[in-house]
């Protein structure tokens, strides 16, 4: 008789995980963190007499720029921090907004100065952001306030890296010895990044355009941080499976073709839109994959304006005495 074939059970995809993600909520976190400024505010009242400042330099006209600094003084608002928009015309000279700019810096009631990005091509961006006050740059863009953090002293963090932090804490993540991988470079968010995990004592990586064989770098980290501004650029090549994923881009797609290569969800919601948001990383192979993810919108997003207001609150605290 012939003998039989041995049994063999079917073996799982090893790219796939059975579990179903985490969904890291940025809306819920950022409800947190407000929460927790209203107290602070009213301590900042008691102590001085008038509530933290914030001014916002919007040069322009830019559409996206104007929603962005809506956003941002809605909020400050309903927390009860004052607001004020400067919005100069996009022919202003680097000289004329280096003198709003340090004007800014010597009015009492403004503990926080945020000058909106991009500014016009004319206008030298980083002479512009070097003049704000460090103790006053609630971006925690500042050369000082960059050094600070390389060094784990306290100072003005950046915002958008400082809200990754808060979704991994606020979801109890570990970071402590795991391996984190941040793709992109950038001062305002990938450099902060790294800095930022390091002092959660994680092992961080680096990675950039030149990096030799990047979805084999990315498939080493637990954390991958996704933050290189285009879309769904990280696909189930760099995903190790049970990673934890942060996507810290935000894109719009307004081509259907791309939108058809991002699954249905996105592709229905392009069909009713004409347009949808997708971040850095594919949308599909990160919920098939990780462990925990931010979705694109209401992951990330959300708290870079919380942790604006935070800065701008712990600005005031220092200056009126209540913070060291």
């Amino acid at each position: 008789m012939p003998r039989k074939a041995p049994h063999s059970t079917p073996q799982p995809n090893p790219r796939k995980i059975k579990e179903v993600a985490q969904i890291l909520d940025g809306n819920k976190v950022r409800d947190q963190i407000l929460d927790e400024c209203r107290p602070r505010i009213q301590r900042v009242i008691d102590r001085s007499g008038r509530p933290p400042g914030l001014a916002v330099v919007l040069v322009g006209a830019d559409p996206a720029s104007q929603v962005y600094v809506r956003n941002k003084t809605k909020t400050a608002e309903s927390l009860g921090i004052y607001g004020e928009t400067i919005t100069p015309d996009a022919s202003i000279t680097t000289d004329a907004l280096l003198q709003l700019v340090r004007a800014l810096n010597l009015r009492p009631e403004i503990d926080g100065i945020l000058v909106q990005l991009p500014l016009p091509a004319h206008i030298d961006s980083r002479q512009i952001l070097n003049a704000v006050a460090p103790e006053k740059d609630v971006d925690g863009f500042h050369p000082v306030n960059a050094g600070l953090l390389s060094i784990g002293a306290p100072g003005l963090r950046p915002c958008t890296p400082s809200g990754v932090i808060e979704i991994l804490k606020r979801h109890q993540i570990p970071m402590a010895g795991r391996n984190a991988v941040v793709v992109g470079r950038s001062n305002i968010v990938g450099k902060p990044m790294a800095m930022l995990l390091l002092e959660e004592n994680a092992t961080v990586t680096i990675c950039h355009s030149r990096t030799a064989d990047l979805p084999a770098v990315c498939r080493t980290a637990d954390i991958l941080v996704a933050a290189i501004g285009r879309p769904a650029a990280i696909t189930a090549d760099h995903i190790q499976p049970g990673a934890v994923v942060i996507d810290v881009g935000i894109n719009a797609v307004t081509d259907r073709a791309k939108a058809e290569t991002l699954g249905p969800t996105k592709l229905a919601a392009f069909d009713k839109r004409g347009t949808v948001l997708v971040g850095d990383v594919h949308p599909v192979d990160m919920a098939e994959l990780a462990s925990a993810h931010t979705p694109v919108p209401g992951g990330v997003g959300p708290l870079t304006i919380a942790l604006l207001m935070r800065n701008t609150i712990e600005a005031a605290e220092r200056r009126v005495g209540l913070r060291s």
